[in-house]
C-alpha cells in the first residue's frame, strides 16, 4: 500500500510517500525550487517521489494533508474579528491568499494527481507532529509532547501514544504559543520568523539571563503544569506581521534590532534570557506530563523540538529514562507524519517495530534525491570539468588526508538527507583541531553570522570520551557539553557545548569510514559537519549545485560519488 503524505502553505512544504508505513521517499520542495523554506504547493517534491518509488498516480492508496485547513482559516477569521480594527493591513495581506488558494488544497491535490481517485484525509496537525515524533521511534508506547507556533487552534499538546492509537488529552491554545513567544524574541533580536530561531538558540550562549525575571513578571504567566499565559498587550501577532510592539521594545530599553545591525551585549543577554525561559516551562511541562502518564519514554515533535538545547535539557534534568525526537520534528516532518497517521490511526494497520537501529535511522533519514557515479561523471565530462576518480578505499584515504591538511571538502554521497540537517551525505567537512576554522567557515564558505557555531560528526562508539552523553544522536538535534575542548576548539561554541551527531557504521558506511580514517590519521574520532549550501540558500540537490558551491566559496574541493573536484585543478 503507498501513501503519500503533504505539507505545505506554512512553511517548509514537502511531500512523503510510505510503503506499508514505511517512508521510502520524502523530500522538501525547497530541494527543487531553491527557495528557501518555500511554502508553495509541493508539485516537483511529490513528482519525484512518485519518480523515485516507480509507481503512477494511480497506485496512490490515499492522501494525507497535515492540517485541517478550514478550522486554520476560522482561528484567523476569529482573530482578526476579536482585535479590530487592529489587524487591518494584515488582514488584506493575508485573506485573499486563503481565499484564492489555501483553503482549496483538496482541489490542488486533485489538480496535480489526476489519475488518483483514492481517499483524501486531513489529520489535526499537531496529530502530525504527534504521529511523526512517535513512528519514527522505537518505542512500543509513549509520552508525547509537541510544541510550535500554532496549528489550527492549538500551540501546545500532550498525552499518550501506543501502535495504533494517538490520545493527545491536554493542550494549549492560541494566542498563548510557547513556539511565538520564543518566535517574537528571535523577530525582536533580528531574525526572520519560522527561519532564524536556532540563530536565536546559537546567538543565547554568548549572553547572561539577566532579563530572566523581567519575562517571567511582564510577559509570560507560567503554571506549575507548564501551561502558560502570554501578556498580549507587549505582542503584535495577533494583528500584524511583525511579532512585538513599542511596549515589547520600552520593556527591555531598546527597539528592535535591524539585521544588518551589530549585535550587542543586550542582545545576547535578552536572548538568553528567552533562551532559559523556553527551557524552564519545557522542563516543567515534561515533569508534569510524566507525572500524570507515569510512561517511562517520551517522544518530542513541533517545530521547538529543533532546539537542541532545549532537548539535552530534558534528557538531562527531566524524568523520563529515554527521549525520542525525530529529524525533521517541524511542518516539513509532518508530511511523513500525516501519512504514518494516515496508515496507523486512520487505517489501523499493525504496527512491526524495526529491531534494528541503524536501519530505523537510515530510513527516517536518507530517503532523498541521489544520483549515480554515471549521472555525476556525465555531469563532469560534459562541463569539460576536470577530476580524478578513486575507488572506496583510495577515496576514503585522499579525503581524509585533505581534511587534515587543512582543507575544505564537499562531502556529496549516497541519497540526500530528510530535515534540515545534512547528515553526511550533503555536508562540508573540516578539521575540527584548527580554532581558526570556525571563523574561516563562517567567513568564506557559508557568508554568516560570526557567532553562528559549527556541528561535529562523532563515531558512535567515542561520542562519550569527548561529549557528555552517552546514548546515540543520529540526527544533530542535542546540544552537549564537550569533554575535550582543546582538542576540537572548532566545533566548541562559546560555552563550551557542541551540536552532535554521532555516525554508527551500520547507518552511514560510507561516512563512518570517512571519520574512521580521519581518526587512524589524527586521533580525532571527530570532524566538522556543516550543511553544503551558503546562508539564504537550500541545501544542495544536484551535482550542478554542488560543484558551484567550490565556484562561489572558497571551499577547496569537492567528493561527489567516486570523483575528487578540487578548486585548483579547475582554475577557480
Amino acid at each position: 500500500m503507498y501513501n503519500l503524505g503533504i505539507s505545505c502553505y506554512y512553511h517548509d512544504s514537502a511531500a512523503a510517500i510510505l510503503k506499508d508505513g514505511h517512508v521510502i521517499a520524502a523530500v522538501e520542495e525547497e530541494r527543487f525550487s531553491r527557495q528557501k523554506f518555500d511554502d508553495g504547493f509541493p508539485g516537483m517534491a511529490i513528482d519525484w517521489c512518485l519518480k523515485e518509488v516507480g509507481i503512477s498516480q494511480e497506485q496512490i492508496d490515499s492522501v494525507a494533508f497535515y492540517d485541517k485547513p478550514i478550522l486554520k482559516f476560522e482561528r484567523l477569521l476569529d482573530n482578526y474579528i476579536a482585535v479590530a480594527p487592529r489587524g487591518l493591513y494584515s488582514f488584506l495581506d493575508v485573506i485573499p491568499k486563503w481565499l484564492h488558494k489555501r483553503l482549496w488544497i483538496k482541489d490542488d491535490i486533485k489538480k496535480h494527481l489526476k489519475g488518483f481517485k483514492g481517499e483524501i484525509i486531513f489529520p489535526d496537525h499537531h496529530m502530525s507532529h504527534a504521529a511523526h515524533s512517535f513512528y519514527t521511534s522505537q518505542f512500543e508506547e509513549c509520552a508525547v509532547l509537541t510544541i510550535d507556533g500554532v496549528g489550527e487552534w492549538t500551540t501546545t499538546s500532550f498525552g499518550t501514544i501506543t501502535n495504533n492509537s494517538i490520545n493527545l488529552t491536554h493542550d494549549i491554545r492560541w494566542p498563548h504559543s510557547l513556539g511565538l513567544f520564543y518566535s517574537a524574541f528571535t523577530y525582536f533580536l533580528g531574525f526572520k520568523v519560522n527561519e532564524g530561531e536556532y540563530k536565536l538558540m546559537g546567538l543565547s550562549s554568548y549572553g547572561k539571563p539577566k532579563y530572566y525575571d523581567l519575562i517571567m513578571k511582564e510577559l509570560i504567566d507560567v503554571k506549575d503544569d507548564g501551561s502558560i499565559h502570554l501578556n498580549m498587550k507587549y505582542f503584535a501577532f495577533t494583528y500584524d506581521k511583525v511579532m512585538t510592539n513599542e511596549k515589547f521594545s520600552e520593556l527591555f530599553g531598546i527597539q528592535p534590532r535591524k539585521r544588518n545591525e551589530k549585535t550587542e551585549q543586550i542582545h545576547f543577554d535578552i536572548g538568553a534570557s528567552a533562551q532559559k525561559v523556553l527551557e524552564d516551562i519545557m522542563l516543567k511541562m515534561i515533569n508534569y506530563i510524566h507525572k500524570k502518564t507515569q510512561m517511562k519514554n517520551l517522544c518530542l515533535g513541533g517545530g521547538v523540538a529543533l532546539n537542541g538545547v532545549a532537548n539535552y535539557r530534558m534528557l538531562k534534568d527531566g524524568p523520563f529514562e529515554n527521549i525520542h525526537i525525530p529529524p525533521s520534528p517541524g511542518d516539513a516532518g509532518s508530511a511523513v507524519g500525516c501519512a504514518q497517521y494516515l496508515y496507523y490511526i486512520h487505517k489501523k494497520k499493525p504496527r512491526i517495530i524495526e529491531e534494528d537501529p541503524a536501519k530505523v535511522i537510515h530510513e527516517n533519514i536518507y530517503v532523498g534525491p541521489h544520483f549515480t557515479d554515471e549521472e555525476i561523471k556525465n555531469f563532469l565530462d560534459s562541463n569539460k570539468i576536470k577530476y580524478e576518480q578513486f575507488n572506496r578505499e583510495l577515496l576514503l584515504q585522499q579525503t581524509a588526508a585533505l581534511i587534515t591538511e587543512g582543507k575544505i571538502v564537499g562531502w556529496y554521497q549516497g541519497k540526500m538527507e530528510w530535515g534540515p540537517r545534512a547528515l553526511g551525505n550533503r555536508s562540508i567537512l573540516a578539521d575540527p583541531r584548527d580554532g581558526k576554522m570556525k571563523d574561516i567557515l563562517n567567513e568564506k564558505i557559508k557568508h554568516r553570522e560570526s557567532f553562528r557555531p559549527f556541528a561535529p560528526s562523532v563515531l558512535e562508539e567515542h561520542a562519550a570520551d569527548y561529549f557528555e552523553l552517552d546514548i546515540p544522536s543520529p540526527y544533530m538535534l542535542m546540544v552537549t557539553k564537550i569533554k575535550q575542548p582543546d582538542k576540537i576548539p572548532a566545533v566548541t561554541h562559546v560555552d563550551g557545548t557542541g551540536r552532535l551527531q554521532t555516525v554508527s557504521k551500520q547507518s552511514n558506511p560510507l561516512y563512518y569510514d570517512l571519520i574512521n580514517e580521519f581518526y587512524k590519521k589524527t586521533g580525532i574520532p571527530v570532524i566538522i559537519n556543516t550543511s553544503m549550501n551558503v546562508m539564504g540558500e537550500p541545501i544542495v540537490n544536484t551535482p550542478e549545485q554542488a560543484y558551484n558551491m567550490i565556484k562561489k566559496t572558497d571551499m577547496d574541493c569537492i567528493v561527489m560519488g567516486s570523483y575528487l573536484v578540487s578548486k585548483i585543478n579547475n582554475g577557480l
